[in-house]
């Protein structure tokens, strides 16, 4: 099978042939009223997936491939002493068996965030060789690449590499790590510290901090969480003759991974390609540029063919990187009225064996610019200190810092109204910012546009039917269940400051295509995208087709990451748009016989102004395909490459999430039972697609809450390296979720959209959690860590009931 098609499979009865010229207005306008924005448009690409039709990197074979296996370290920590190939190279069918030192000419995968530790000094850069030369530094370190003629001898061959090495005493966690004496992973890095970050002034802080009426202390944590995309990571490594290189991968944005492989193999521009089909979800994790592309690449270009890689779901726990991993003490200081004073927070940042292009950002910048939330919070500090471990690599992962500085503030809010007598809705009302005070100055440095956080409240309250919750706790009570209720308001800081391609162009076989440099994997961006284009130029929905994910194919390319896709594309293609009518008004104008100032745009048609003389936009590309014949000066074509002009900024997503549930006191055992969700998106280009991103991210924040967690045992193993022991939310976990939109749109962005990708989680991950802690408040416990299992939950509740002696005794 050949590379993935380069443009969205959709459903085969949507590309119907081109009506005739004279419906094609009627056509454009009917289309408008079911595809325009701000319709709820099933996802066009859904049929043929559905089918088995995609085509994901795996599916993707390459005449005369090879197949690749990696060799990990099952040390967390150790000096590798030799790697003893010989056995391995002399196997049935074996190409090659490559270690650090074959692949010593290419450069290294590094994480380039300009962040400063609190004295000045940067970041400790520990820049990551594709296989481990020195020291293995986590189980599941890549030490070695065995490449044969099928997968089946390539995996033999990799179980005969001899490993020798000296296990080293591993460092599991942050604080451990930090402990004077502990072993080091990196000898040029000094207590295991990468960076010591620091935000606000700490003078400040402990000035309103000293003055306080009330102060609220939780330490809790954001555990570490598996990625876990259906889709394990594939790729394949190519080089022609010429000598450019190709690489067939799952992406979030073909350019950003083609700029680290340039670096990285030391190629110019136009000999490096990167090609992505259709992908099984990323959440942050495919974004990047791993130490197996390297492999199979130097693979292709040593052996002359290429070489393919497919991972494994049991490789995948240990290869990919992990999310969250953060421990953090959360400090709120109140005067006498229960207005926030100053919000503090400080702790660790677990990175892992390795810095991540990413991870120093989630438990710092980004924990900066989410903390404020909706609140009217005068100051704020962050203290953080990102610390090497022997676990897996730590980056993003579906909202990348956002929802662990919206839980941080929300669950600190609850004790703290547990703590100051007062509601806990109150106490949210009384802090939040008023519409009358945006554009709001946040002490993050961010200034917040619009909107309208306590009508957001209000609306999810009454969506939850939150009055109604004492009748309902009474009935689950009579069942022998507690029942609790729990808020969680939010607001994100989308990825901002940058720009996107929004090519268009006018196809012979009448299609119009749409060129992005993003990357759809699960958005819909086939569907979003053509409700776009369709709506700003007034073209049927179904003549629009959308390419992504071929680094030849587009000039430039931003990638898909801090929901920004509809922003930064819709910014781009409204640009276009305009390019479009302006040279089409001069072509029109020749054909029309008429002054270029009296033409008019007008539902897909170009217009003399006062005259029912016109020609359609489609038609008027059908033309300059059949060969118009234009004087000078008249542009000959439509079809228009551009980048966006301005940068986008940051836009400001919130809302307000409740949950209900039911926990069972003999078990521990707890069901989410209601959900809602309020949500100013700003303007929402498909309802439909916004609720299912919705979705998605509530039952990952709900699975953090309620069941997944990454465990190490005291030697770096991974016990939950496995679907049999990492536990993940299925379909029955999930309650009906009720979802609304309460949109102020914003002016940052000619859509007026503000982003909703990672939006579920940072609203879902608080409401479960206080609503599991508003149920056990009927035994007066105050706080539970992430994940709040059945035996978590039991122990908790029998801890209470116990007589102290016996609680003592066990």
């Amino acid at each position: 099978m050949e590379a993935p098609p380069l443009l969205y499979l959709r459903d085969p009865a949507l590309q119907d042939a081109p009506p005739d010229m004279d419906d094609r207005t009627t056509e454009a306008a009917l289309s408008l009223s079911k595809f325009g924005i701000g319709q709820p448009v099933p996802r066009s690409e859904d049929p043929v997936l559905v089918r088995g039709q995609g085509r994901y990197t795996d599916d993707v074979n390459r005449p005369g491939q090879a197949y690749a296996v990696m060799v990990r370290s099952r040390d967390a920590h150790g000096i590798i002493r030799s790697i003893d190939t010989t056995a391995a190279k002399a196997m049935p069918g074996v190409l090659a068996v490559y270690t650090a030192a074959d692949l010593a000419g290419y450069g290294t995968l590094k994480c380039g965030l300009p962040l400063k530790s609190r004295d000045g000094s940067p970041i400790r850069y520990t820049p990551r060789a594709a296989l481990a030369a020195d020291k293995v530094r986590y189980v599941g370190d890549p030490v070695a690449c065995v490449i044969a003629e099928t997968i089946a001898e390539a995996k033999d061959a990799a179980e005969a590499v001899a490993l020798d090495i000296d296990p080293l005493p591993p460092v599991l966690t942050p604080a451990e790590a930090l402990k004077p004496g502990a072993p080091l992973l990196f000898d040029a890095v000094p207590n295991n510290l990468a960076l010591d970050y620091h935000y606000g002034d700490a003078e400040k802080v402990a000035a309103a901090f000293a003055k306080a009426a009330h102060v609220t202390r939780l330490a809790t944590s954001n555990q570490r969480m598996v990625v876990n995309a259906m889709e394990p990571r594939a790729a394949i490594g190519e080089i022609d003759a010429a000598g450019k290189w190709t690489l067939y991968s799952a992406s979030q944005g073909v350019h950003g991974m083609k700029n680290v492989l340039m670096d990285i193999l030391s190629a110019p521009a136009d000999k490096v390609r990167v090609v992505t089909g259709q992908v099984g979800g990323s959440f942050g994790m495919k974004a990047s540029v791993y130490p197996e592309y390297i492999c199979i690449l130097h693979g292709a270009r040593a052996l002359k063919r290429p070489v393919k890689w497919t991972d494994e779901r049991s490789g995948s726990f240990v290869s990919d990187h992990h999310g969250r991993a953060q421990d953090m003490t959360v400090e709120i200081a109140f005067d006498a009225e229960a207005n926030i004073l100053a919000l503090r927070l400080s702790g660790y940042g677990d990175m892992g064996g390795y810095l991540s292009q990413f991870g120093p950002l989630l438990s710092t910048g980004n924990q900066v610019k989410n903390l404020a939330s909706v609140y009217r919070t005068p100051l704020i500090e962050v203290a953080t200190k990102c610390v090497f471990t022997n676990t897996t690599f730590v980056s993003a992962y579906r909202g990348a810092g956002r929802p662990e500085g919206n839980y941080y503030v929300e669950r600190a809010l609850d004790v703290a109204a547990l703590e100051l007598g007062i509601d806990r809705i109150e106490l949210r009302k009384r802090n939040m910012i008023r519409p009358r005070d945006l554009p709001f100055n946040a002490a993050s440095g961010m200034t917040y546009d619009c909107g309208d956080f306590p009508g957001v409240l209000k609306h999810a309250l009454q969506l939850a039917d939150y009055d109604g919750f004492k009748r309902r706790k009474r009935d689950s009570k009579k069942r022998g269940l507690l029942r609790g209720i729990g808020v969680g308001c939010y607001l994100e800081v989308t990825a901002g400051g940058g720009k996107e391609l929004g090519a268009v162009h006018f196809d012979a076989d009448g299609m119009v295509t749409v060129i992005a440099g993003t990357m759809d994997f699960g958005m819909g961006h086939a569907t979003t995208y053509a409700q776009m284009l369709s709506s700003m130029l007034t073209i049927p929905f179904n003549r629009i087709r959308i390419v992504e994910g071929d680094s030849d194919r587009m000039s430039f390319g931003g990638g898909s990451g801090g929901s920004r896709s509809v922003m930064f594309v819709g910014a781009a293609l409204t640009e276009t748009s305009r390019m479009i009518v302006e040279r089409g008004k001069q072509i029109a104008a020749h054909l029309l016989e008429a002054s270029v100032g009296d033409i008019e745009y007008l539902a897909g048609s170009f217009v003399i102004a006062g005259t029912d003389r016109m020609i359609g936009l489609l038609e008027l590309a059908e033309k300059l395909r059949s060969g118009l014949k234009l004087p000078p000066g008249v542009p000959t074509s439509l079809d228009i490459d551009h980048v966006g002009d301005q940068p986008v900024p940051s836009a400001f997503p919130n809302g307000c999430h409740v949950a209900e549930v039911e926990i069972d006191p003999q078990t521990g055992h707890t069901r989410v039972v209601r959900y809602s969700a309020v949500n100013d998106l700003g303007t929402v280009v498909n309802p439909l697609l916004v609720a299912g991103q919705m979705h998605g991210g509530i039952v990952q924040g709900l699975g953090q809450v309620l069941m997944e967690q990454a465990v190490y045992d005291g030697d770096g193993q991974l016990l939950t390296g496995s679907f049999m022991d990492y536990a993940m939310p299925r379909a029955h976990d999930a309650p009906m979720i009720a979802v609304e939109s309460h949109p102020i749109p914003t002016k940052s962005n000619p859509l007026g959209a503000k982003g909703c990708g990672e939006a579920g989680t940072s609203g879902g991950l608080p409401a479960v959690a206080n609503a599991v802690m508003h149920a056990l408040s009927d035994y007066g416990i105050r706080h539970l860590e992430m994940p709040m299992t059945p035996s978590r939950i039991w122990q908790a509740i029998e801890a209470v009931q116990r007589p102290a002696n016996q609680r003592t005794a066990t």
